[in-house]
């Protein structure tokens, strides 16, 4: 998709609520302009906190357990893990900048 990591069903669990790291999840969708919008700024943002952050991303259509599981129902919806718990929701696509700025307080 953008470069960065796919999660599933399948693996979310192991990738995400089990990942040693606070994991941002991008819950995205092929035909989501916004979501394509924001392929840069996640590749750029995981690349800056390698080491501090894992970047995935979520295709909502093929992962219906997962969205369902987490009342997803716009995209882009970014969700901030740590510990196996959302900590943070956000919607919509959003400049890196604010992206962030609004991570600053969970990592």
């Amino acid at each position: 998709m953008s470069g960065v990591p796919e999660v599933t069903d399948a693996d979310f669990a192991e990738e995400v609520l089990g990942a040693g790291l606070p994991v941002l999840v991008e819950f995205t969708a092929d035909w989501c302009p916004p979501c394509r919008q924001m392929a840069p700024v996640l590749r750029q943002l995981a690349a800056a906190e390698e080491g501090r952050l894992k970047v995935v991303q979520l295709n909502v259509d093929r992962n219906p357990a997962t969205t369902n599981a987490y009342k997803v129902l716009s995209m882009p919806t970014f969700m901030v893990f740590s510990d196996g718990e959302p900590l943070r929701s956000m919607v919509g696509a959003r400049p890196g900048r604010r992206l962030r700025e609004e991570l600053d307080g969970v990592l």
